[in-house]
This record gives C-alpha cells, structure tokens and sequence, in this order.
C-alpha cells in the first residue's frame, strides 16, 4: 500500500493493518522527511490517545493530516505507533 500527498509517495508498506476503514501503515515505512511533530493530540475511548503529524511535500503544508497511538489501550495493541492518514492524503494498492 502506499500514502500519497501531493504526489509524492509519503509511506509505503505490504504490511497495513486496517481499522474502521483507515490503513495504518508501520512507522518505519513512512518517508520521514515529509513528517513534522504536531501539539495535536486526540482520544480515542478504545484506541488511546492519538499524537500528530504535518506532512510537508514541495512547500505545501497538510496540518495534523497523519495520526498515531504512542500508547494504545489493550484492545489496541496491534497499531502501537502505526500511523494513518486523512485530509486528502490517498491510499493506493
């Protein structure tokens, strides 16, 4: 799978784990010179507390548009530090 902005291949894996519809990618396949630390934080109630990126790409800016579990509640587990994708970013097979 591959995460796409602003076409350039930001993350790109065979190894997605799926959860309500989103690809959460493993954090060492994500192209890291696109990912800023973002103050963004949010909750989850069966997930944990989610931790942000801004994806820079060719000068353009996509705010908190990454997100991953830093530490993720039991039923979580699996996609401790995976991080998924929205506002325009797109997923492709």
């Amino acid at each position: 799978m591959k995460a796409i902005w602003n076409n350039k291949v930001i993350a790109e894996s065979n190894d997605t784990i799926v959860i309500e519809r989103n690809h959460y990618f493993p954090h060492e396949s994500i192209n890291k010179e696109f990912f800023k630390p973002s103050e963004l934080h949010s909750v989850c109630p069966w997930k944990g507390t989610a931790s942000y990126y801004t994806i820079e790409v060719d000068g353009k800016e996509n705010k908190d548009a990454a997100w991953f579990y830093p530490e993720v509640s039991e039923l979580a587990k699996g996609i401790k530090n995976y991080v998924a994708f929205w506002r325009g970013v797109t997923i492709e097979d």
